[in-house]
């Protein structure tokens, strides 16, 4: 009896001392990589485009797509919280001051209200409509189900919409990102656009980069083999710091996302119906 009694303690007191090490923190900082695979990319791209289209996103006079590298990668940082994330440029990376060809988007815009401004602006000129990747900021707002992205084009706008509603079927895979377990789960977006996703329930904040959710868990892994496009976690930090509240610029333009693709919508439909535009637009936006 004083043997079972003893051999209880022992294993009530090995449980205790490794429950004493999982930590499932909701605050914290993600370091990502962003991988785009450019010449994939672009041909895909040239095949949705007409001549004309293809000639701007060029810079007007065309490019060589031999000349470009394979794939660009783009540091990223993801603050999270129980409420909220925000996911930015990694501003101690020195690389993203020399971002290459892939990390930005040329558009030529004329109408709407970006190409009378650029008229008013600059005597009769047409914007550039030059989409910096380099400065948009995603921000989540967790309890609300409400996104809002702020970038620059020619001028800085804040584009607010809900958070897409995206369908995930789980799989038995799982992979190890950043030292945490992950389990795939595929999805699709209403627009059937597919993706997967890497998810760790050791986080427990519904979340990930490129405005993703939906999961119980963060998401530390994600592919969009359509867009060639991909993000990795490399890195985990906890901190009992909420994100940061001052990523907003003071001088940039409140838009709704509809009011957005009345805006600028005609530049990403590239000879497609409105409903197609309005998915081209987000997805060369978000991801």
């Amino acid at each position: 009896m004083d043997k079972l009694i003893l051999t209880f303690i022992l294993l009530i007191s090995y449980v205790q001392s490794n429950a004493q090490y999982a930590y499932f923190g909701t605050r914290g900082n993600i370091a990502f990589d962003k991988v785009t695979f450019n010449k994939a990319r672009i041909k895909s791209m040239s095949q949705q485009m007409d001549p004309s289209m293809m000639m701007r996103f060029g810079g007007g006079g065309g490019f060589n797509i031999d000349n470009m590298p394979e794939s660009t990668t783009q540091k990223l940082i993801l603050h999270f919280d129980e409420n909220a994330t925000l996911l930015r440029v990694d501003p101690t990376t020195e690389e993203q001051k020399s971002a290459s060809t892939g990390s930005s988007t040329r558009m030529g815009m004329g109408g709407g209200r970006g190409g009378n401004r650029g008229n008013q602006n600059r005597g009769g000129n047409m914007p550039r409509g030059r989409v910096d990747n380099n400065s948009k900021i995603f921000y989540q707002d967790l309890k609300k189900n409400t996104s809002s992205l702020q970038l620059e084009i020619d001028e800085k706008y804040i584009i607010t919409d809900t958070l897409n509603n995206i369908t995930w079927r789980f799989t038995d895979e799982y992979r190890d990102i950043a030292g945490f377990e992950c389990r795939r789960v595929n999805g699709s977006t209403a627009d059937s656009l597919y993706l997967v996703a890497f998810y760790t329930d050791q986080i427990p904040v519904s979340a990930g980069p490129a405005l993703s959710s939906g999961l119980p868990g963060m998401i530390l892994g994600l592919a969009i083999p359509e867009m060639h496009i991909q993000y990795w976690a490399t890195k985990l930090d906890y901190t009992n710091d909420p994100i940061p509240s001052d990523w907003k610029d003071k001088k940039s333009t409140s838009i709704t996302f509809d009011d957005f693709v009345k805006s600028f919508g005609r530049i990403f439909q590239r000879g497609r119906d409105s409903n197609s535009g309005r998915r081209q637009i987000q997805e060369q936006l978000i991801y």
